[in-house]
C-alpha cells in the first residue's frame, strides 16, 4: 500500500494496532452469497422525536395537583421501507476478504471514520446475520489490488447493527472519470439477493484539503440518497451513520 507523503491539517494519524482479525471461511461465504439483481429506488431516513406532557394545575376551588410527566419515548431509527439504491460494483472488488470490523493498519494514515448503522428489511425490521462487504481506496486514492488493505466483510448483530472503523477515502480518476470519495458496499440477508451500492460524503466534509462539494457535483455516478451522515469527533475525526434497507427475497 502506498504511504501518504504530504498530509494536510485535516488529517490525523489513526491507531496503529488493529484488533484481531478472524480468518475468512470461504465455504460459508460462497454458500451465503448468490447472484441477484436489484431495482434502483430511493431511500429516505427521518429522525423520531421525544414526546412530553406539560403539567396541568387544578382549579382554585380544588386542591393543588399536577399530572406527572410521561416517560420519554425511546428514540429509534426511522425506516421508509424503500430499498437503498443500487450502484455499479466497479472493477476492483475482490472475493474472499477477511472478516473484520477495523481497517486501520500502520499504512493507513488518513482521516479517521467510525461508520455505524442498521440493516432493515422493507417492513422496517432489523435484520440479524446479514453479510456486509466493504472496500475502498486509501488516503492517496489507491486501491490495494495485491492484498486486502481497506477490504473486509462482517455480519450484522442480533439487533441488525454493524460498525466499521476505517478512513475517509480520497477522490481519484477512474474509468468513469473523476470519482468523488466513496465506499463500496455489498449487503445481503441470508438467502436474499445482494445489494451492491456506494456510500458518499456530505459536501462540507473536511479531508485532505479537497473540495467535496465540487467533487460530488462532477461525479456522474453519485446518488445523494446514499450520503453518509457525518458528525465531527474533533481534530479531523468523524463518526458516520448510514442505515440500509434491503430486500430479503429475489
Amino acid at each position: 500500500m502506498p504511504h501518504s507523503k504530504n498530509r494536510s491539517d485535516a488529517e490525523v494519524a489513526v491507531p496503529n494496532t488493529p484488533p484481531g482479525e478472524a480468518e475468512p471461511d470461504p465455504k460459508s461465504r460462497r454458500s451465503f452469497i448468490r447472484a441477484g439483481s436489484l431495482g434502483v429506488t430511493s431511500v429516505a431516513l427521518a429522525a423520531t422525536g421525544v414526546a412530553s406532557v406539560n403539567e396541568s394545575v387544578a382549579s382554585e376551588s380544588s386542591p393543588a395537583a399536577t399530572r406527572p410527566r410521561s416517560a420519554p419515548l425511546a428514540v429509534t431509527p426511522a425506516c421508509s421501507g424503500h430499498e437503498t439504491p443500487a450502484a455499479t460494483e466497479g472493477p476492483l472488488f475482490k472475493p474472499e476478504s477477511p472478516e473484520r470490523t477495523n481497517f486501520i493498519t500502520p499504512a493507513i494514515t488518513g482521516v479517521y471514520l467510525r461508520l455505524r448503522g442498521v440493516v432493515y428489511d422493507t417492513a422496517c425490521k432489523p435484520l440479524p446475520d446479514c453479510l456486509i462487504e466493504f472496500w475502498q481506496c486509501d488516503q492517496n486514492g489507491d486501491y490495494d489490488t495485491a492484498g486486502f488493505s481497506l477490504r473486509g466483510h462482517q455480519r450484522t448483530t442480533a439487533r441488525g447493527t454493524y460498525e466499521l472503523e476505517t478512513i475517509i477515502p480520497r477522490d481519484y480518476w477512474g474509468r468513469w472519470g473523476k470519482r468523488a470519495p466513496h465506499i463500496h458496499t455489498q449487503v445481503q440477508a441470508p438467502g436474499g439477493p445482494i445489494l451492491v451500492t456506494q456510500l458518499y460524503f456530505p459536501d462540507d466534509t473536511k479531508a485532505y484539503g479537497r473540495d467535496f462539494a465540487a467533487l460530488n457535483a462532477r461525479d456522474r455516478l453519485l446518488n445523494r440518497a446514499c450520503t453518509i451522515t457525518l458528525e465531527s469527533l474533533g481534530t479531523g475525526r468523524y463518526a458516520g451513520t448510514f442505515d440500509f434497507v434491503i430486500s430479503t427475497t429475489a
